[in-house]
């Protein structure tokens, strides 16, 4: 389970499977061989990237790269916060408070479709979907209703990741047919109910355990609901992720930062998953 953090959660997922490895190579050939691989908005990016052939040292070069196709949208967190205030606090289920956040999105000032798609494609090392199992959440805009692309959905890798990414303001949703997506993480951060015909669960989520989130314990609350085992992110991976997840300057630090931290994890994910 990979969940979402914007473009310093793709750094720092990528840099505590490294960290793993470098400990415990037995429990990253384990975590990147799972049966399942489940990613919301920036763990999408991560898990396509891990199907793509690539191995661990080569992707997280990628993030240490100071070339990047990636673009700063110049909004931050506090913005996004203020622009979904209206839409959260007003009455409604939570499918309706989905609806009225898509509707922002659909209007909101953004980049174009194909601008947004570019990016994206210069993201992934691969464009076609691996032959596993890959799940990739995103947002109907119109419904609130979470999806969960894969291989058998007849929807290119490429698009369900930008989908998935689509963070509403900041990003435009992305048609597919005739429907347009937003984030996956929208409704939830990490989406573990996506991986409920799974036994048991890893999941990496670049928040801190106590972040608050407006669906009551979030994160937290969905991995202890689970037979699942998760890294939230520590105190020197939250500071380098610094002010903005989403400016790219933050790709270098969040991915070393993640890399420090998955070395001081890596003994609890092999004793999690037994090897």
């Amino acid at each position: 389970m990979l969940a979402g953090g914007g473009l310093a959660g793709i750094a720092w997922e990528t840099g505590v499977l490294t960290g793993i490895a470098d400990e415990s190579p037995a429990a990253a050939t384990a975590l990147l061989a799972a049966d399942v691989l489940v990613g919301t908005s920036a763990g999408s990016a991560v898990a396509a990237q891990l199907g793509s052939g690539l191995d661990m040292p080569a992707l997280f070069d990628r993030q240490m790269s100071a070339e990047s196709a990636e673009i700063n949208p110049g909004t931050g967190i506090e913005e996004i916060t203020e622009l979904f205030l209206s839409a959260m606090t007003a009455p409604g289920s939570k499918a309706e408070k989905l609806q009225r956040i898509g509707a922002i999105a659909l209007t909101a000032d953004t980049v174009t479709e194909a601008v947004r798609r570019e990016v994206i494609e210069h993201r992934l090392p691969s464009h076609q979907w691996p032959d596993r199992e890959l799940r990739i959440t995103a947002i109907d805009t119109a419904t609130g209703e979470l999806v969960a692309f894969d291989r058998s959905s007849g929807v290119s890798l490429v698009d369900a990741v930008a989908a998935s990414c689509a963070v509403p303001g900041v990003w435009p949703p992305v048609t597919i047919g005739a429907r347009r997506f937003m984030d996956g993480g929208v409704g939830s951060t990490v989406n573990m109910a996506v991986a409920d015909d799974c036994d048991a669960a890893v999941a990496l989520i670049p928040q801190g355990e106590a972040s608050p989130s407006p669906w009551g314990a979030g994160a937290v609350e969905e991995v202890a609901a689970r037979n699942a085992f998760a890294v939230f992110a520590d105190d020197a991976s939250l500071a380098a992720f610094g002010v903005n997840p989403l400016d790219p300057a933050c790709r270098a630090p969040s991915a070393r930062a993640g890399r420090v931290q998955g070395r001081t994890v890596a003994a609890r994910v092999a004793d999690f998953l037994g090897v």
